[in-house]
């Protein structure tokens, strides 16, 4: 039976249906992502010297982001979500197999190689919550973000419990880990077979819809430029400690089992709030809810230079997680307004090349400042890009145009 707009609890029904799935989908690939940026650093300092260089396979699946996520945004507006998103499931088996060959001949290029691989599953992972808007109703968009995103409170659950179910049953350490992010991929493309998504072209739609922009017109428009800001400043503080904090902790003395703990609660502070996030900024307004994440952030970077005992990095990294989702939510938030509808392939796809550019920077400096100047200097640093981000924020309130109101 073909669903129309005509029969609305049908649609409601499989709209709701099919956010769960994406959001299982969510869950489950995000897990191997918090794998990955857990464990990589750690299980490279095990066989690998120059220990500054740490996070560069990480750092290289930031970048295969940037590289990948036009390729994907293409694939996407020419065969649709679903047969891009398994696309990405294939390359993040092939990236995660080959970070475990790497690990097992003590190979780092192939471990860089891999991550660059799984660069393309993130790219994919990322476009799920633009996939999110199109399965709700325009009047849900910020909601439909936000439940999607929530899928991260299980990846917290599951990414942690796999890395200690994992890391010690095979040698070489964390080999067995990596072999499960294998498994984790072949979940996510299973489950979204299942997903039905709205065509990428409809033709109910694209013969009213204008003629699309070029790339920089949508750029310059204030209201774009404002979202791709805030979220490269968001997402670049909140790797720029992520990152660098498994190396600050067991640099301090603390246990091999306080890293995997601490990003526990660093993933729990990023997606928990996504349960309520969309309903604040309904009831509050975009400004206020992301002007509370930076000041958040800030907050955590105070506890962060507070002391080194462990429950400063466990309440350091809990805060920057949810100063992160206020102003990643509200930053997708905003950018899904800022387009047409025959042009989000490619307003989505320069969004996500800027963000992951940004923390691919953020990355490669994290391992190698911790090693240099420590983990206390990078939060002295990361104070700088929080500024950038509540400046983007405020001048939110002095555009004229209303951040709900859809491109034209």
């Amino acid at each position: 039976m073909t669903t129309t707009a005509a029969d609305p609890a049908r649609l409601g029904a499989e709209s709701r249906r099919n956010l769960v799935l994406l959001t299982a989908c969510q869950s489950v690939g995000q897990a191997g992502n918090v794998i990955m940026l857990s464990v990589t650093a750690l299980s490279v300092i095990t066989f690998f010297p120059h220990r500054e260089l740490a996070t560069l396979p990480a750092t290289l699946q930031h970048l295969g982001v940037m590289l990948f996520v036009f390729p994907a945004a293409a694939i996407m507006m020419r065969r649709g979500r679903g047969f891009g998103f398994r696309v990405g499931s294939v390359f993040g088996m092939a990236g995660a197999g080959l970070c475990a060959l790497g690990l097992y001949t003590s190979t780092f290029l192939l471990m860089c190689a891999g991550g660059l691989l799984l660069g393309y599953a993130v790219a994919a992972l990322q476009m799920y919550r633009f996939a999110a808007v199109e399965l709700a109703p325009p009047s849900y968009r910020a909601r439909a973000i936000s439940w999607v995103t929530a899928g991260g409170v299980l990846a917290g659950t599951i990414g942690p419990a796999l890395t200690r179910a994992t890391f010690d049953v095979l040698l070489p350490i964390y080999l067995g880990t990596y072999l499960s992010m294998i498994a984790i991929h072949v979940v996510v493309f299973v489950i979204m077979g299942f997903i039905r998504f709205p065509p990428m072209h409809d033709p109910a739609t694209s013969a009213a819809d204008e003629p699309q922009r070029p790339l920089w017109r949508i750029a310059r428009q204030p209201r774009y430029a404002t979202a791709v800001v805030i979220g490269m400043a968001s997402w670049a503080t909140m790797m720029f400690l992520m990152s660098s904090s498994p190396l600050a902790i067991v640099g301090c003395g603390l246990p091999a089992t306080e890293p995997p703990f601490v990003i526990f609660l660093h993933v729990m502070g990023m997606y928990v709030p996504s349960f309520f996030t969309g309903s604040l900024i309904a009831r509050f307004g975009l400004v206020r809810v992301m002007t509370v994440g930076a000041l958040i952030l800030m907050a955590a970077v105070g506890v962060a230079l507070g002391g080194l005992e462990a429950w400063n990095f466990r309440v350091s990294l809990t805060l920057n997680g949810v100063g992160w989702n206020f102003l990643f939510v509200g930053a997708t938030a905003l950018v899904t307004t800022c387009y047409r509808p025959s042009e989000r392939g490619k307003a989505q796809a320069l969004n996500d090349f800027l963000i992951f550019g940004t923390t691919a920077s953020a990355s490669f400096l994290a391992g190698f400042l911790q090693e240099r100047i420590g983990w206390i200097a990078l939060n002295w640093a990361a104070f700088g890009l929080i500024a950038v981000a509540l400046v983007a924020v405020l001048s939110l309130a002095l555009q004229r145009t209303p951040w709900a109101a859809p491109a034209r």
